[in-house]
């Protein structure tokens, strides 16, 4: 990418993250009066939910750019591997068995779903090497569809088995996304995991690259299908599953940050990652910040509508593209 589109990125990020401390139900303008317990609101409310929004779109938009390189399917996105779906899994047995009082407990099942979905992942696609690299991602996407039917139908029944109401009203809250009344314990807990994934995705992007030109050259170029799918593998878990621990079901981002920026990239996988990460924290971040500021009766917007709002016209639209090119 351009030395120009990285200063408008970062750029864009650092006006954005104070523009989202200043948003919210009670505005805080700079010049103005000062606000009551302005100093609380700032730095134990909204600092940590734009620090969390950094991370997980970040998280999300590097896992979108690597699995649709090593799928080599634009339309990919990261819900495809049914690591979210298995993390929501988890969150929605803590909610509905009533332990997701315990601080660490809900982010904590939500983890072991993603890594129960990774495990599944290795297990069912982790011997198609041999056969060749296009054998291995057919084989890995069909067991990601798989698991993320099976995780649907599963999460479903917990909900209609649900104890009580107000298991249901928290888990359904929860499966919808969002950041609300997250703090700096939610932040500890995303961050690691998120960073970790990042740099094993980033890590990939050579072999990604390679991987454009086909299965012989890519393995002439020393390209093992075994551990670049078990790079991906845990890679998406840890990014995926952290997100989903601390905030829900947010999808799309994997989807919309790759393709506005992959014109900027020549059109190479593994130099899409790290933008797409840094595109991918703004994204969720303004997305946040509007969710915030957007009045609604009873309370705010949900992010994961918020973004699906944005996103289902966008894929519609990227269909619609793939439509006209075939015909």
């Amino acid at each position: 990418m351009a030395l120009r589109w990285w200063i408008m990125l970062c750029t864009a990020l650092i006006v954005a993250v104070p523009l989202s401390l200043l948003a919210g139900a009670v505005w805080i303008a700079p010049f103005a009066p000062p606000v009551r317990n302005a100093l609380p609101i700032l730095f134990e409310l909204r600092a940590p939910r734009a620090v969390l929004a950094l991370v997980i779109g970040g998280g999300l938009g590097a896992g979108g750019a690597a699995m649709q390189g090593y799928l080599r399917n634009p339309l990919a996105d990261p819900g495809l591997f049914g690591i979210a779906p298995l993390a929501a899994l988890g969150a929605v047995l803590a909610l509905a068995s009533g332990v997701a009082g315990d601080g660490w407990a809900l982010p904590a099942c939500a983890l072991a779903g993603a890594m129960v979905a990774m495990a599944l992942l290795a297990l069912i696609a982790g011997g198609a090497g041999a056969g060749g690299i296009g054998r291995a991602i057919t084989l890995f996407t069909l067991a990601g569809m798989m698991l993320a039917s099976l995780a649907g139908a599963l999460t479903s029944l917990v909900i209609s088995l649900s104890p009580n109401p107000f298991a249901l009203s928290e888990i359904v809250t929860w499966l919808m996304g969002s950041l609300e009344n997250r703090s700096w314990h939610d932040v500890l807990i995303a961050a690691p995991p998120t960073l970790i994934g990042i740099v094993l995705l980033a890590r990939g992007g050579p072999a990604l690259d390679a991987l454009t030109l086909g299965d012989a050259a890519a393995r002439s170029l020393g390209v093992e299908p075994a551990r670049l799918q078990a790079r991906m593998v845990i890679g998406l878990g840890l990014v995926v599953g952290a997100g989903v621990a601390v905030a829900g079901i947010i999808g799309f981002v994997g989807l919309i940050v790759p393709h506005v920026l992959r014109p900027l990239t020549d059109h190479r996988p593994g130099a899409l990652i790290v933008p797409s990460a840094l595109g991918g924290a703004l994204l969720v971040l303004v997305a946040d910040s509007l969710c915030r500021a957007w009045p609604l009766t009873g309370g705010e917007l949900r992010l994961g509508i918020a973004l699906s709002l944005i996103g289902s016209p966008f894929f519609l639209a990227l269909l619609l593209r793939l439509r006209r090119g075939i015909a």
